[in-house]
């Protein structure tokens, strides 16, 4: 995103963008609606400055399903953001099995790469649907060269016939008109669709290093001859194709990667998730899992510090990648982090449970909403569907009673719900309920469905 397009965005318009999918949690989208803020204000401050601001990187804390990751996620999205989630308990220090902290930062230069690159393909797209729409008529109808000596002057002569290459012109153009509305795209045609003949490779009797091993897989990739495959497809399938291997050669990717590894270095996001799994227990023994876990936290620190990384596309700074972390931290606390890493995240938000009111709203107000996700499924099939006010209440009454019984799994619980509501609709459609049909999800169906499991505490289906 660029400095321009980050100025639009204040924070309250922020936390307005994020009201629009998550419901609650005031504190937690204040904080990072003022650390996506922040950003646009360090690109904004003088040159020696920008080197000096750091960001305010956040630990959220609070029980599974309360919203973190997708307060996270929606964020990057406003702030059309590269961002990658990791779960803190899959890193291990060097030495043991497991992923290299090291690869979160490759991740999120990945996702900037694929970002940057659809953006350049987006720009290149008209003039590579050109060229596919003559890839397209060259097979159809090939072009006629004009017989040589054939004198221009003539033409105004209305005498004389057209001649082969103008009528075969006007074909083209007609066909052309043709392929472009669609009426074509049933037809199907041979086309020759290039292939990467690089084989995956894996080694044996040593030990490699992830950046190493893509390196040696770029490198055969890179010369192994590209070898054409003929396949016969749909026009339409064929402009898709021919498409994206245009739009690939008309962008400069050395251009593209410089690009990608400036917007992940300044705007990058990198969620981690489960921090609190990493946190020592104080006070207990010196060895066993707690010099694991300590040494995962050493091998993140010099990443959330500030250090710099080597990608396949080059080199990146995560000075001023912004990290949040998130974890339930039941058994352990924030304190149990080493404390040059609880330095590294200075900003902490609590966020609450779902209460039962959280649970009505979030099946009624966001656009993404469980109930808006039925209604357009069960639009695909031509089924109305409709849910009256006091069955999304009494849903969320017993969502919010199963998390307390069994296990608080926060928002997650209503898919569970939703499911077991609806199951028995979405299997007798189309063959029971047919087309133009209206189905009311009233709160005595609501009741008569999962009431009596609850009551009967048979609650093994909702368990996830």
């Amino acid at each position: 995103m660029t400095t321009t397009e980050l100025k639009d965005l204040t924070p309250r318009q922020i936390v307005a963008e994020l009201d629009q999918y998550i419901i609650g949690q005031h504190d937690a989208k204040r904080n990072v609606s003022i650390a996506l803020r922040n950003r646009w204000r360090r690109m904004n401050s003088t040159p020696e400055m920008q080197r000096e601001i750091t960001p305010n990187n956040i630990l959220m804390i609070g029980a599974t399903g309360v919203g973190k990751t997708e307060i996270a996620r929606r964020l990057a999205k406003i702030a059309d953001a590269p961002f990658t989630k990791v779960e803190a308990s899959k890193f291990t220090e060097v030495g043991y099995v497991g992923r290299d902290v090291e690869s979160m930062v490759r991740d999120l230069v990945e996702q900037s790469v694929s970002m940057v690159k659809a953006a350049k393909k987006e720009q290149v797209k008209t003039r590579a649907l050109q060229i596919v729409e003559d890839m397209i008529l060259d097979i159809l109808i090939p072009p006629v060269k004009q017989a040589p000596g054939f004198m221009m002057e003539d033409r105004n002569n209305d005498s004389i016939p057209d001649s082969d290459a103008e009528l075969n012109e006007r074909t083209r153009e007609r066909f052309r008109e043709k392929i472009r509305l669609g009426e074509m795209d049933e037809r199907k045609i041979e086309i020759e669709v290039q292939q990467n003949q690089a084989p995956n490779i894996g080694m044996i009797g040593g030990t490699v290093d992830e950046l190493s091993m893509m390196n040696i897989q770029e490198m055969i990739g890179g010369m192994m001859p590209r070898r054409g495959r003929r396949r016969k497809v749909t026009i339409g399938e064929a402009k898709k194709i021919l498409l994206e291997e245009e739009a690939a050669k008309l962008i400069d990717m050395d251009e593209v990667k410089e690009e990608a590894i400036r917007k992940a270095e300044n705007t990058g996001i990198i969620f981690i998730d489960e921090i609190d799994k990493i946190a020592s227990s104080r006070g207990g023994g010196s060895g066993g899992p707690d010099v694991s876990r300590e040494g995962v936290q050493r091998d993140l620190l010099p990443i959330v510090e500030g250090s710099t990384v080597n990608t396949k596309y080059g080199s990146i700074n995560t000075d001023h990648i912004l990290f949040v972390a998130a974890g339930a931290f039941h058994v352990s606390k924030p304190s149990d982090l080493i404390p040059e890493l609880q330095g590294r995240f200075p900003i902490r938000v609590e966020l609450q449970s779902l209460s039962e009111e959280d649970f009505f709203q979030i099946l009624k107000a966001p656009k993404n909403a469980l109930t808006k996700q039925y209604v357009a499924m069960m639009a695909a099939e031509g089924v109305e569907l409709s849910f009256q006010e006091d069955a999304l209440l009494e849903i969320a009454r017993i969502a919010f009673q199963v998390n307390s019984e069994v296990e608080n799994i926060g928002a997650r619980r209503l898919q569970t719900v939703m499911s077991q509501l609806l199951n028995d609709f979405m299997f007798d459609i189309p063959d029971v309920i047919g087309p133009n049909a209206h189905v009311v999800v009233t709160k005595e169906m609501v009741q008569e469905k999962l009431t009596e499991l609850v009551k009967n505490r048979d609650l093994s289906q909702f368990i996830l």
